[in-house]
């Protein structure tokens, strides 16, 4: 899930409260700033050893482990896909979920096909099953039919400008897709299933 996506739900601040509410309060925003400054701060593990892996916390262990995979990207990022489909399927797994996490919460499965991180969208619902996930496999499944049946659709209006990328949503088919994304958190904590994938899978993340 995006950082900052993580955060506002951490306090209870979802998009809609903050129109509604007109905006935060001085303690909320407080706590946020604190975890952006912590965040901004934290060690970014070049070389991730099995200590590093047993000595983090369940809630920072993806962060770290995403962090770590980031680091071996190339400098030029045309390059990241032929990186990702280079490394283990424990590695791949991860860091795709991550892509889909941050983006599908962040403006919805509309957002994650538009932007660079829909070139891995065929691999996805293979990952996700391949970590446990297996309802948000299905469902981004049906997501990437319905983006391949309904592409011309999906697309028309996205002519590389942010007025055309936001009509894109109006009457978009994959919106339905969306708030079945958020749902299944509550009974498929997909957080807790990457954590639990990346403890019993140690030696596949170790450098």
């Amino acid at each position: 899930m995006g950082f900052i996506s993580t955060i506002l739900n951490l306090f209870g601040c979802s998009g809609q409260e903050k129109k509604d509410n007109g905006g935060l309060s001085k303690e909320t925003q407080d706590q946020i700033a604190s975890s952006i400054d912590a965040f901004n701060n934290r060690p970014i593990h070049k070389k991730l050893t099995g200590q590093i892996i047993d000595k983090t916390p369940n809630q920072d262990l993806l962060q770290v482990v995403f962090d770590n995979l980031s680091t071996k990207q190339p400098t030029d990022y045309k390059k990241e896909y032929e990186t990702v489909m280079s490394w283990n399927k424990s590695r791949q797994a991860i860091y795709m979920i991550w892509l889909l996490e941050a983006e599908v919460n962040n403006g919805g499965y509309n957002q994650f096909y538009f932007n660079s991180s829909g070139k891995f969208y065929k691999h996805l619902p293979e990952a996700l099953k391949f970590v446990g996930a297996n309802k948000f496999a299905e469902l981004t499944k049906q997501a990437n039919d319905t983006f391949l049946r309904e592409n011309v659709k999906i697309t028309q209006h996205q002519d590389g400008t942010l007025a055309g990328f936001s009509e894109s949503y109006d009457d978009n088919p994959l919106n339905e897709f969306d708030n079945q994304f958020y749902d299944l958190y509550k009974t498929e904590d997909l957080q807790q299933i990457q954590v639990n994938f990346i403890r019993k899978n140690k030696t596949e993340f170790i450098d």
